[in-house]
């Protein structure tokens, strides 16, 4: 909570000191109303597993519990699992494989840069599904089995 109050605390300073001049890491970036904000990619499913408001303020709080499952309890495959989201969020490079979380456009990154919080996922998880094709739907990639990811 305090985090968000700070957060609140410094978009208000910047609303009132006028225009604020981006530099660095624009790419992820628009501006709306002279506020930058976050350009985030859209997913490539028909909807999310859950609205997007939810989604954005508990994406952490799920992924925590569906690793607490998937590590204490071997319950694997859930809705909120990593592995799912990454396969509906990849996002696709110009040669159409997904990036990876070393490239500024990866889905992950738009918010994180944008919020100044690093990602330590991808550390022992893979950034993109191991085909490197992006899903079709939850789960799938190109409409085959369900997708597995590699260390990447």
């Amino acid at each position: 909570m305090t985090q968000r109050r700070i957060f609140v605390a410094l978009l208000v300073l910047a609303a009132l000191c006028g225009p604020v001049q981006v530099t660095g890491a624009t790419e992820n970036v628009r501006v709306v109303s002279g506020v930058p904000v976050p350009d985030i990619p859209r997913g490539q499913g028909e909807a999310c597993v859950a609205d997007t408001a939810f989604m954005r303020r508990n994406h952490m709080t799920l992924l925590r519990h569906q690793r607490d499952e998937t590590m204490r309890e071997g319950i694997r495959g859930n809705l909120y699992s990593l592995q799912e989201c990454i396969a509906c969020h990849a996002v696709t490079g110009p040669d159409g494989v997904a990036l990876t979380v070393s490239s500024p456009q990866h889905f992950c990154r738009a918010c994180h840069d944008y919020a100044a919080v690093s990602i330590d996922c991808f550390q022992c998880h893979a950034s993109r599904p191991e085909s490197g094709l992006v899903a079709d739907g939850p789960g799938q990639t190109g409409g085959a089995a369900p997708a597995r990811v590699s260390l990447q």
